[in-house]
């Protein structure tokens, strides 16, 4: 069975969009923060967008849903409770009690480490991964390369907000992940 999953309606993507608040100059001069918090604070917003995730994976005969430490925990949990599937955390280095494998990947000034469990999924499993945005891209992509070490199947990444200027989603299309954003934002 092929997975062809529709695109969101624009006006329920245009209204998740519009209640995004954006901070200037933090957390430092030039950036342009794209603050969810107002999404989260209204139980309509919330769940205009949660059913738009919903609605995307429904049919996508999903196992889990890996959610990227931190905002990654906020929405991944819900959709996984709405799709009745397990939830898996992919947290910053040193998080996790039990035994672990670890991803690291260069950030613009460094580097950091991401970790999962090495039982939270088992091969042959499906999953997506979710984020709140995608920027350079370099967490999802250390997730997904954690998610099949373990053997699973990472059918897609997810995030509420792509910022294409600061190239993760091409980064990680070029790495054979497809994606599906609600919005984007043009700039930092």
């Amino acid at each position: 069975m092929s997975y062809a999953p529709a695109n969101p309606p624009l006006d329920a993507a245009e209204f998740v969009k519009s209640q995004i608040r954006t901070v200037s100059d933090w957390p430092q001069p030039g950036v342009q923060f794209r603050d969810i918090t107002p999404l989260l604070q209204h139980p309509k917003t919330l769940r205009v967008l949660i059913d738009l995730f919903v609605q995307r994976y429904i049919d996508a005969q999903l196992d889990y849903v890996a959610g990227l430490d931190a905002r990654g925990f906020i929405i991944g949990p819900i959709l996984a409770y709405e799709l009745n599937i397990g939830f898996i955390p992919i947290r910053k280095a040193g998080k996790l009690p039990y035994k672990r494998v670890s991803e690291s990947y260069e950030l613009e000034y460094g580097s950091a480490t991401v970790e999962i469990h090495e039982d939270a999924c088992k091969p042959g499993d499906r999953v997506v991964i979710v984020d709140d945005l995608i920027a350079t891209g370099g967490t999802m992509l250390a997730g997904k390369k954690l998610l099949e070490r373990l053997g699973a199947e990472v059918i897609e990444g997810a995030a509420i907000i792509d910022l294409p200027d600061l190239g993760g989603s091409a980064l990680l299309r070029s790495a054979g992940l497809p994606l599906y954003t609600v919005t984007g934002f043009g700039g930092h």
